[in-house]
Protein backbone atom coordinates (compact mmCIF):
# COMPACT_ATOMS: atom_id res chain seq x y z
CA UNK A 1 0.00 0.00 0.00
CA UNK A 2 0.99 3.36 -0.52
CA UNK A 3 0.85 5.28 2.47
CA UNK A 4 1.00 8.78 0.89
CA UNK A 5 -1.92 8.01 -1.09
CA UNK A 6 -4.04 6.60 2.00
CA UNK A 7 -2.43 10.28 3.52
CA UNK A 8 -4.35 12.08 0.90
CA UNK A 9 -7.44 9.73 1.20
CA UNK A 10 -7.49 10.61 4.87
CA UNK A 11 -7.20 14.31 4.08
CA UNK A 12 -9.83 14.60 1.83
CA UNK A 13 -11.90 12.44 4.16
CA UNK A 14 -11.54 13.94 7.02
CA UNK A 15 -12.05 17.88 5.60
CA UNK A 16 -14.79 17.18 3.83
CA UNK A 17 -16.47 15.75 6.85
CA UNK A 18 -15.10 18.68 9.56
CA UNK A 19 -16.56 21.36 6.52
CA UNK A 20 -19.96 19.97 6.34
CA UNK A 21 -23.04 21.77 8.35
CA UNK A 22 -24.23 18.20 10.15
CA UNK A 23 -20.87 18.38 11.65
CA UNK A 24 -20.90 21.91 12.83
CA UNK A 25 -24.21 21.52 14.27
CA UNK A 26 -23.79 18.31 16.22
CA UNK A 27 -20.59 19.50 17.52
CA UNK A 28 -22.34 22.59 19.29
CA UNK A 29 -25.57 21.15 19.61
CA UNK A 30 -24.49 18.21 21.69
CA UNK A 31 -22.58 19.81 24.33
CA UNK A 32 -25.21 22.22 24.63
CA UNK A 33 -27.61 18.96 25.35
CA UNK A 34 -25.42 17.20 27.63
CA UNK A 35 -25.24 20.04 29.70
CA UNK A 36 -28.66 20.15 29.88
CA UNK A 37 -28.95 16.44 31.17
CA UNK A 38 -26.10 17.84 33.65
CA UNK A 39 -27.88 20.91 35.15
CA UNK A 40 -31.70 20.21 34.69
CA UNK A 41 -32.06 17.62 36.98
CA UNK A 42 -30.92 19.79 40.00
CA UNK A 43 -32.67 22.33 38.64
CA UNK A 44 -35.67 20.29 38.43
CA UNK A 45 -35.16 18.71 42.53
CA UNK A 46 -34.66 22.28 43.45
CA UNK A 47 -37.59 24.14 41.51
CA UNK A 48 -40.34 21.54 42.04
CA UNK A 49 -41.65 21.45 45.68
CA UNK A 50 -45.03 20.65 45.87
CA UNK A 51 -47.59 23.67 47.45
CA UNK A 52 -48.15 23.40 51.10
CA UNK A 53 -51.10 20.57 51.96
CA UNK A 54 -53.18 20.78 54.79
CA UNK A 55 -54.41 17.21 55.98
CA UNK A 56 -56.77 16.83 59.17
CA UNK A 57 -56.12 14.70 61.66
CA UNK A 58 -58.90 12.43 63.32
CA UNK A 59 -56.76 10.26 65.66
CA UNK A 60 -58.35 7.70 68.17
CA UNK A 61 -54.75 6.63 69.46
CA UNK A 62 -54.19 9.45 71.43
CA UNK A 63 -50.69 8.88 70.55
CA UNK A 64 -49.69 10.11 67.33
CA UNK A 65 -51.28 13.67 67.04
CA UNK A 66 -48.16 15.45 69.17
CA UNK A 67 -45.24 13.65 66.67
CA UNK A 68 -47.53 14.87 63.26
CA UNK A 69 -45.49 18.24 63.20
CA UNK A 70 -45.86 20.98 60.52
CA UNK A 71 -42.96 20.38 57.68
CA UNK A 72 -42.29 22.74 54.84
CA UNK A 73 -45.00 20.70 52.67
CA UNK A 74 -47.12 19.65 55.13
CA UNK A 75 -49.75 21.05 57.87
CA UNK A 76 -51.68 19.39 60.32
CA UNK A 77 -54.81 20.28 61.54
CA UNK A 78 -57.12 18.44 64.66
CA UNK A 79 -60.14 17.27 64.05
CA UNK A 80 -60.22 14.55 66.22
CA UNK A 81 -63.25 15.78 67.95
CA UNK A 82 -65.32 14.75 64.97
CA UNK A 83 -65.82 11.49 62.62
CA UNK A 84 -63.36 10.51 60.11
CA UNK A 85 -66.43 10.58 57.88
CA UNK A 86 -67.72 14.14 58.71
CA UNK A 87 -64.66 15.44 57.86
CA UNK A 88 -64.50 14.44 54.21
CA UNK A 89 -67.58 16.08 53.39
CA UNK A 90 -66.59 19.27 54.66
CA UNK A 91 -62.99 19.03 52.91
CA UNK A 92 -63.83 21.19 49.94
CA UNK A 93 -65.29 23.80 52.46
CA UNK A 94 -62.10 23.44 55.04
CA UNK A 95 -60.05 23.95 52.16
CA UNK A 96 -58.31 20.88 53.32
CA UNK A 97 -56.50 18.67 50.80
CA UNK A 98 -56.63 15.28 52.70
CA UNK A 99 -58.04 13.38 55.85
CA UNK A 100 -55.48 11.23 58.14
CA UNK A 101 -57.45 8.57 60.06
CA UNK A 102 -55.76 6.47 63.08
CA UNK A 103 -57.08 4.12 64.75
CA UNK A 104 -57.75 3.56 68.36
CA UNK A 105 -54.50 1.83 69.90
CA UNK A 106 -54.53 -1.56 69.84
CA UNK A 107 -52.89 -2.22 73.49
CA UNK A 108 -52.02 -6.06 72.81
CA UNK A 109 -50.13 -5.63 70.21
CA UNK A 110 -48.86 -2.14 70.66
CA UNK A 111 -50.00 -0.74 67.17
CA UNK A 112 -52.29 1.07 65.50
CA UNK A 113 -53.61 1.48 61.93
CA UNK A 114 -53.92 4.54 59.51
CA UNK A 115 -55.91 5.78 56.33
CA UNK A 116 -55.07 8.61 54.08
CA UNK A 117 -58.05 10.28 52.51
CA UNK A 118 -57.46 12.87 49.54
CA UNK A 119 -59.30 13.99 46.46
CA UNK A 120 -56.47 13.66 44.70
CA UNK A 121 -53.57 10.98 44.56
CA UNK A 122 -50.75 12.49 46.74
CA UNK A 123 -46.77 12.51 45.49
CA UNK A 124 -44.82 10.07 47.13
CA UNK A 125 -43.26 12.39 49.66
CA UNK A 126 -46.58 12.95 51.17
CA UNK A 127 -47.43 9.45 52.31
CA UNK A 128 -43.81 8.57 52.93
CA UNK A 129 -43.71 11.71 55.67
CA UNK A 130 -46.43 10.67 57.47
CA UNK A 131 -45.60 7.17 57.28
CA UNK A 132 -42.28 8.07 58.71
CA UNK A 133 -43.52 10.61 61.78
CA UNK A 134 -47.15 7.62 62.26
CA UNK A 135 -43.33 4.91 62.77
CA UNK A 136 -42.13 7.99 65.40
CA UNK A 137 -45.27 7.92 67.40
CA UNK A 138 -45.31 4.38 68.03
CA UNK A 139 -41.65 3.58 68.38
CA UNK A 140 -41.72 6.10 71.25
CA UNK A 141 -45.05 4.11 72.80
CA UNK A 142 -43.56 0.79 72.69
CA UNK A 143 -40.25 2.36 74.27
CA UNK A 144 -41.96 3.94 77.10
CA UNK A 145 -44.08 1.01 77.61
CA UNK A 146 -41.56 -0.81 78.62
CA UNK A 147 -41.31 1.35 81.98
CA UNK A 148 -37.53 1.76 81.50
CA UNK A 149 -36.29 5.02 82.66
CA UNK A 150 -33.69 6.59 80.24
CA UNK A 151 -34.27 3.34 77.24
CA UNK A 152 -34.73 5.75 74.50
CA UNK A 153 -31.20 7.36 75.26
CA UNK A 154 -30.05 3.79 75.64
CA UNK A 155 -31.07 3.01 72.26
CA UNK A 156 -29.67 5.79 70.80
CA UNK A 157 -26.26 5.05 72.09
CA UNK A 158 -26.52 1.37 70.90
CA UNK A 159 -28.03 1.90 67.73
CA UNK A 160 -24.81 1.20 65.08
CA UNK A 161 -23.82 4.21 62.85
CA UNK A 162 -20.07 2.90 61.35
CA UNK A 163 -18.37 4.76 58.20
CA UNK A 164 -16.17 2.09 56.17
CA UNK A 165 -13.77 4.11 54.77
CA UNK A 166 -12.31 1.93 52.04
CA UNK A 167 -7.83 2.34 50.96
CA UNK A 168 -6.91 1.56 47.80
CA UNK A 169 -3.03 -0.36 48.82
CA UNK A 170 -0.61 1.33 45.99
CA UNK A 171 2.55 -0.64 44.73
CA UNK A 172 4.95 1.47 47.00
CA UNK A 173 2.88 0.52 50.13
CA UNK A 174 1.12 3.79 50.51
CA UNK A 175 -2.65 3.47 51.11
CA UNK A 176 -5.20 6.08 49.33
CA UNK A 177 -8.63 7.28 50.54
CA UNK A 178 -10.87 5.56 48.02
CA UNK A 179 -14.78 5.34 46.66
CA UNK A 180 -16.50 2.62 45.39
CA UNK A 181 -19.23 4.28 43.85
CA UNK A 182 -16.97 6.68 41.93
CA UNK A 183 -15.31 3.44 40.10
CA UNK A 184 -18.72 2.43 39.46
CA UNK A 185 -19.77 5.87 37.81
CA UNK A 186 -16.68 5.96 35.98
CA UNK A 187 -16.38 2.58 35.06
CA UNK A 188 -20.36 2.48 33.10
CA UNK A 189 -19.18 6.10 31.72
CA UNK A 190 -16.24 5.10 29.91
CA UNK A 191 -18.06 1.32 29.18
CA UNK A 192 -20.72 3.39 27.67
CA UNK A 193 -18.74 5.94 25.96
CA UNK A 194 -16.92 3.44 24.21
CA UNK A 195 -19.78 1.83 23.13
CA UNK A 196 -21.46 5.06 21.62
CA UNK A 197 -18.67 6.14 19.35
CA UNK A 198 -17.83 2.44 17.81
CA UNK A 199 -21.39 1.93 17.14
CA UNK A 200 -22.01 6.01 15.91
CA UNK A 201 -18.76 6.52 13.81
CA UNK A 202 -18.17 2.73 12.75
CA UNK A 203 -22.15 3.10 11.29
CA UNK A 204 -20.56 6.33 9.54
CA UNK A 205 -17.77 4.04 7.96
CA UNK A 206 -20.76 1.63 6.69
CA UNK A 207 -22.67 4.82 5.20
CA UNK A 208 -20.22 6.98 3.56
CA UNK A 209 -18.71 3.48 1.97
CA UNK A 210 -22.48 3.05 1.08
CA UNK A 211 -23.16 6.29 -0.60
CA UNK A 212 -19.91 6.44 -2.85
CA UNK A 213 -20.55 3.33 -4.18
CA UNK A 214 -24.25 4.32 -5.14
CA UNK A 215 -23.05 7.28 -6.22
CA UNK A 216 -20.50 5.87 -8.61
CA UNK A 217 -17.94 7.87 -6.84
CA UNK A 218 -16.12 5.32 -5.68
CA UNK A 219 -15.33 4.12 -9.77
CA UNK A 220 -13.06 7.44 -10.33
CA UNK A 221 -11.61 7.17 -6.70
CA UNK A 222 -10.50 3.06 -7.55
CA UNK A 223 -8.51 4.76 -10.51
CA UNK A 224 -6.70 6.93 -9.31
CA UNK A 225 -6.28 4.49 -5.32
CA UNK A 226 -6.29 0.86 -4.56
CA UNK A 227 -9.17 -0.17 -3.15
CA UNK A 228 -7.74 -1.31 0.13
CA UNK A 229 -5.82 2.28 0.37
CA UNK A 230 -9.28 3.95 0.02
CA UNK A 231 -10.81 1.44 2.54
CA UNK A 232 -7.86 2.74 5.26
CA UNK A 233 -8.09 6.44 4.20
CA UNK A 234 -11.55 6.41 5.41
CA UNK A 235 -11.65 4.67 7.97
CA UNK A 236 -8.77 6.57 9.40
CA UNK A 237 -10.46 9.89 8.28
CA UNK A 238 -13.33 9.09 10.29
CA UNK A 239 -11.65 8.19 13.26
CA UNK A 240 -9.61 11.74 13.12
CA UNK A 241 -12.82 13.14 12.62
CA UNK A 242 -14.33 11.09 15.95
CA UNK A 243 -11.41 11.84 18.00
CA UNK A 244 -11.95 15.95 17.11
CA UNK A 245 -15.23 15.84 17.57
CA UNK A 246 -15.18 13.80 20.70
CA UNK A 247 -12.36 16.55 22.33
CA UNK A 248 -14.63 19.35 21.01
CA UNK A 249 -17.81 17.97 22.56
CA UNK A 250 -15.70 17.44 25.98
CA UNK A 251 -14.25 21.16 25.89
CA UNK A 252 -17.46 22.54 25.06
CA UNK A 253 -19.37 20.65 27.64
CA UNK A 254 -17.34 21.72 30.41
CA UNK A 255 -16.93 24.85 29.30
CA UNK A 256 -21.05 25.42 29.01
CA UNK A 257 -22.00 23.68 32.73
CA UNK A 258 -19.35 25.61 34.19
CA UNK A 259 -20.18 29.04 33.07
CA UNK A 260 -24.10 28.11 34.28
CA UNK A 261 -22.83 27.00 37.72
CA UNK A 262 -21.21 30.21 38.05
CA UNK A 263 -24.15 31.58 37.71
CA UNK A 264 -26.54 29.73 39.36
CA UNK A 265 -24.41 27.37 42.03
CA UNK A 266 -25.40 29.61 44.79
CA UNK A 267 -28.98 29.52 43.96
CA UNK A 268 -29.17 25.83 43.71
CA UNK A 269 -27.18 25.38 47.56
CA UNK A 270 -29.72 28.07 49.11
CA UNK A 271 -32.56 25.76 47.88
CA UNK A 272 -31.04 22.36 48.44
CA UNK A 273 -32.36 22.02 52.06
CA UNK A 274 -30.31 20.75 54.72
CA UNK A 275 -28.18 18.61 52.69
CA UNK A 276 -27.07 19.96 49.63
CA UNK A 277 -24.16 17.47 49.34
CA UNK A 278 -26.45 14.74 49.13
CA UNK A 279 -28.18 16.49 46.24
CA UNK A 280 -25.25 17.46 44.33
CA UNK A 281 -22.81 14.06 44.84
CA UNK A 282 -22.99 12.97 41.16
CA UNK A 283 -23.87 15.89 39.46
CA UNK A 284 -21.21 18.15 38.00
CA UNK A 285 -23.10 21.20 37.69
CA UNK A 286 -20.11 23.69 37.57
CA UNK A 287 -20.73 24.56 41.62
CA UNK A 288 -17.69 25.34 43.39
CA UNK A 289 -16.70 22.41 46.02
CA UNK A 290 -15.79 25.52 48.69
CA UNK A 291 -19.60 26.30 48.50
CA UNK A 292 -20.37 22.97 49.28
CA UNK A 293 -18.44 22.41 52.10
CA UNK A 294 -19.44 25.90 53.43
CA UNK A 295 -22.96 24.82 53.39
CA UNK A 296 -22.80 21.17 54.54
CA UNK A 297 -19.40 20.24 55.27
CA UNK A 298 -16.34 18.32 53.49
CA UNK A 299 -17.27 14.54 54.70
CA UNK A 300 -19.00 12.78 51.47
CA UNK A 301 -17.83 15.47 49.04
CA UNK A 302 -13.70 15.23 49.92
CA UNK A 303 -14.64 11.22 49.87
CA UNK A 304 -15.09 12.35 46.28
CA UNK A 305 -12.43 14.38 45.13
CA UNK A 306 -9.36 12.33 47.23
CA UNK A 307 -10.84 8.90 45.02
CA UNK A 308 -10.66 10.83 41.83
CA UNK A 309 -7.42 12.89 42.41
CA UNK A 310 -5.40 9.51 43.27
CA UNK A 311 -6.86 7.73 39.99
CA UNK A 312 -4.03 7.04 37.59
CA UNK A 313 -5.35 9.78 35.16
CA UNK A 314 -2.58 9.36 32.88
CA UNK A 315 -3.07 5.44 32.37
CA UNK A 316 -6.66 5.78 31.85
CA UNK A 317 -6.91 8.27 29.39
CA UNK A 318 -3.69 6.12 27.63
CA UNK A 319 -5.57 2.87 27.61
CA UNK A 320 -8.66 4.77 26.83
CA UNK A 321 -7.43 5.89 23.49
CA UNK A 322 -5.76 2.62 23.00
CA UNK A 323 -8.48 0.57 23.13
CA UNK A 324 -10.60 3.13 21.61
CA UNK A 325 -8.60 3.68 18.21
CA UNK A 326 -7.97 0.20 17.76
CA UNK A 327 -11.57 -1.04 18.99
CA UNK A 328 -12.95 1.57 16.44
CA UNK A 329 -10.87 0.29 13.63
CA UNK A 330 -11.56 -3.23 14.79
CA UNK A 331 -15.57 -2.08 14.15
CA UNK A 332 -14.62 -0.01 11.12
CA UNK A 333 -13.01 -2.16 8.72
CA UNK A 334 -16.02 -4.88 9.30
CA UNK A 335 -18.65 -2.44 8.60
CA UNK A 336 -16.41 -1.01 5.98
CA UNK A 337 -16.95 -4.70 4.27
CA UNK A 338 -20.55 -4.98 4.85
CA UNK A 339 -21.14 -1.13 2.97
CA UNK A 340 -18.68 -2.32 0.29
CA UNK A 341 -21.46 -5.42 -0.24
CA UNK A 342 -24.53 -4.25 -0.69
CA UNK A 343 -26.40 -0.69 -2.61
CA UNK A 344 -28.23 0.37 0.17
CA UNK A 345 -28.62 0.94 4.03
CA UNK A 346 -31.78 -1.45 3.75
CA UNK A 347 -29.56 -4.57 2.87
CA UNK A 348 -27.30 -4.39 5.44
CA UNK A 349 -29.61 -5.21 8.68
CA UNK A 350 -28.74 -9.25 8.51
CA UNK A 351 -24.87 -8.62 7.56
CA UNK A 352 -24.72 -6.16 10.58
CA UNK A 353 -25.90 -9.42 12.69
CA UNK A 354 -22.44 -10.64 13.58
CA UNK A 355 -20.81 -7.09 13.58
CA UNK A 356 -23.49 -5.73 16.48
CA UNK A 357 -24.06 -8.60 18.80
CA UNK A 358 -20.47 -8.86 20.27
CA UNK A 359 -21.12 -5.08 20.45
CA UNK A 360 -24.45 -5.62 22.78
CA UNK A 361 -22.86 -7.99 24.62
CA UNK A 362 -20.08 -6.82 25.78
CA UNK A 363 -22.01 -3.68 26.83
CA UNK A 364 -24.26 -5.69 28.89
CA UNK A 365 -21.05 -7.39 30.46
CA UNK A 366 -19.79 -3.94 31.34
CA UNK A 367 -22.91 -2.52 32.72
CA UNK A 368 -22.52 -5.51 35.67
CA UNK A 369 -18.63 -5.24 35.72
CA UNK A 370 -18.72 -2.91 38.01
CA UNK A 371 -20.05 -4.92 40.79
CA UNK A 372 -17.15 -7.83 39.92
CA UNK A 373 -14.47 -6.41 38.10
CA UNK A 374 -12.55 -9.17 38.73
CA UNK A 375 -15.03 -11.91 37.59
CA UNK A 376 -14.78 -15.05 35.20
CA UNK A 377 -17.13 -12.80 32.94
CA UNK A 378 -15.68 -9.82 33.21
CA UNK A 379 -12.15 -11.16 32.73
CA UNK A 380 -12.84 -12.98 29.59
CA UNK A 381 -15.33 -10.07 27.95
CA UNK A 382 -12.03 -8.15 28.40
CA UNK A 383 -9.58 -10.39 26.60
CA UNK A 384 -11.54 -11.48 23.54
CA UNK A 385 -11.11 -8.48 21.02
CA UNK A 386 -14.60 -8.20 19.80
CA UNK A 387 -16.04 -7.69 23.54
CA UNK A 388 -12.62 -6.01 25.59
CA UNK A 389 -12.76 -2.50 23.73
CA UNK A 390 -15.34 -1.54 26.37
CA UNK A 391 -15.26 -4.78 28.98
CA UNK A 392 -11.28 -3.29 29.31
CA UNK A 393 -12.74 0.20 29.93
CA UNK A 394 -15.56 -0.68 32.61
CA UNK A 395 -12.90 -2.69 34.53
CA UNK A 396 -9.79 0.37 34.17
CA UNK A 397 -11.25 2.18 37.02
CA UNK A 398 -10.85 -0.35 39.62
CA UNK A 399 -7.34 -1.16 38.33
CA UNK A 400 -5.91 -3.91 35.74
CA UNK A 401 -2.65 -5.86 35.60
CA UNK A 402 -0.06 -4.42 33.59
CA UNK A 403 0.41 -7.92 31.67
CA UNK A 404 -3.69 -8.14 31.35
CA UNK A 405 -3.59 -4.66 29.67
CA UNK A 406 -0.67 -5.81 27.32
CA UNK A 407 -2.25 -9.15 26.49
CA UNK A 408 -5.88 -7.53 25.54
CA UNK A 409 -4.61 -5.11 23.94
CA UNK A 410 -2.19 -7.28 21.75
CA UNK A 411 -5.45 -9.80 20.98
CA UNK A 412 -7.24 -6.67 19.79
CA UNK A 413 -4.54 -5.33 17.73
CA UNK A 414 -3.77 -9.26 15.75
CA UNK A 415 -7.96 -9.56 15.40
CA UNK A 416 -7.68 -5.80 14.00
CA UNK A 417 -5.04 -6.49 11.02
CA UNK A 418 -6.72 -10.32 10.82
CA UNK A 419 -10.25 -8.86 10.13
CA UNK A 420 -8.41 -5.45 8.19
CA UNK A 421 -6.87 -8.13 5.55
CA UNK A 422 -10.37 -9.77 5.22
CA UNK A 423 -12.28 -7.12 5.14
CA UNK A 424 -9.58 -5.48 2.74
CA UNK A 425 -10.20 -8.68 0.26
CA UNK A 426 -14.30 -8.25 0.29
CA UNK A 427 -13.87 -4.35 0.42
CA UNK A 428 -11.42 -5.05 -3.01
CA UNK A 429 -14.22 -6.70 -5.10
CA UNK A 430 -17.65 -5.65 -3.53
CA UNK A 431 -16.85 -1.96 -4.01
CA UNK A 432 -17.47 -2.63 -7.47
CA UNK A 433 -20.50 -5.01 -7.62
CA UNK A 434 -23.57 -3.62 -8.58
CA UNK A 435 -26.85 -5.17 -9.46
CA UNK A 436 -26.78 -7.75 -7.39
CA UNK A 437 -27.49 -8.46 -3.55
CA UNK A 438 -25.15 -9.77 -1.49
CA UNK A 439 -25.68 -13.15 0.59
CA UNK A 440 -22.34 -14.60 2.89
CA UNK A 441 -22.30 -16.70 0.49
CA UNK A 442 -21.27 -14.29 -1.94
CA UNK A 443 -18.60 -13.05 0.56
CA UNK A 444 -16.94 -16.25 1.39
CA UNK A 445 -16.56 -16.24 -2.49
CA UNK A 446 -14.84 -12.73 -2.52
CA UNK A 447 -13.01 -13.66 0.54
CA UNK A 448 -11.37 -16.67 -1.63
CA UNK A 449 -10.32 -14.55 -4.66
CA UNK A 450 -6.57 -14.09 -4.83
Amino acid sequence: MNLSKIGVVIKREYLNRVKKKSFLITTFVVPILMAALTIIPILVLTHTKDKVKTIAVVDRSGIALPYLEDTSTLNFEDFSTMEAEEVKGMMADLGLDGVLSISALDTLQKSFSADLASPKPFGIEVPSTINSLLDDALEAYRIDSYGIEGLADILKEVKPDVKLNTYTIKEDGKEELSEAKVFSFLSMGLGLIIFLFITLFGGMVMSAVIEEKASRVVEVLVSSVKATELMFGKIIGIALVAFTQFILWIVLTMAIVGIAGKFIGQDMLSSLGDNPTEMVQGMNVGINPEQIADAAGEGDLALIVSTLRNLPWGKIILVFFLFFFFGYMLYASLYAAIGSSVENEGDTQQLQIPVTIPLMLAYFIAIFAFNAPESPVAFWGSMIPFTSPIVMLARLPFGVENWELILSLGLLIITFVACAYISAKIYKVGILMFGKKSTWKDLWKWLKQK
